[in-house]
């Protein structure tokens, strides 16, 4: 992906499930098994998931209802501890596959599917900042969401 310096250590399925639990628990965050699961759910999606899609899938598949905000406050966790991103727009969350690597959000939103493309650039993240403080402003997370059709939708 153009800009970033360096490579990812992509990871998926139980490897990526045990590269969040290593952040968080670096973090100094327990890793709890109903954490467990809303990371394990989050990562079955491939296009944006809310906190309802999640809890209606947990309290599938758990027998019980799992409540929604009790999700959203472990996506915020997630967020806060890079594990996963925000989708601003969408309210909607993915899962990080690189979770020990930090960048800017930028996202590739489609209009008419849903889908959002998580893009590294950190020269175009640096620019954002440098505008942010040169106008005296000390940003701490910039999201960057291009709203357009993905190629399948074109």
């Amino acid at each position: 992906m153009a800009g970033h310096s360096h490579a990812h250590n992509e990871h998926s399925g139980d490897d990526l499930i045990a590269a969040a639990r290593d952040a968080l628990s670096e973090a100094g965050e327990q890793w709890t098994g109903m954490r467990e699961s809303v990371f394990a759910e989050l990562m079955q999606h491939t296009r944006p998931a809310s906190a309802y899609d999640i809890a209606d899938n947990l309290s599938k598949t758990r027998g019980k209802r799992v409540a929604p905000n009790s999700v959203y406050r472990i996506l915020d966790l997630f967020v806060s501890n890079n594990l996963a991103m925000r989708v601003e727009s969408a309210n909607a969350y993915l899962a990080n596959s690189h979770p020990g690597c930090a960048h800017d959000c930028i996202f590739l939103v489609c209009d008419a599917c849903g889908g959002a493309t998580h893009v590294d650039d950190d020269a175009a993240s640096k620019g954002v900042r440098n505008v942010a403080v040169a106008q005296g402003f000390k940003p701490e997370r910039p999201v960057i969401e291009i709203r357009g059709f993905c190629r399948d939708c074109a």
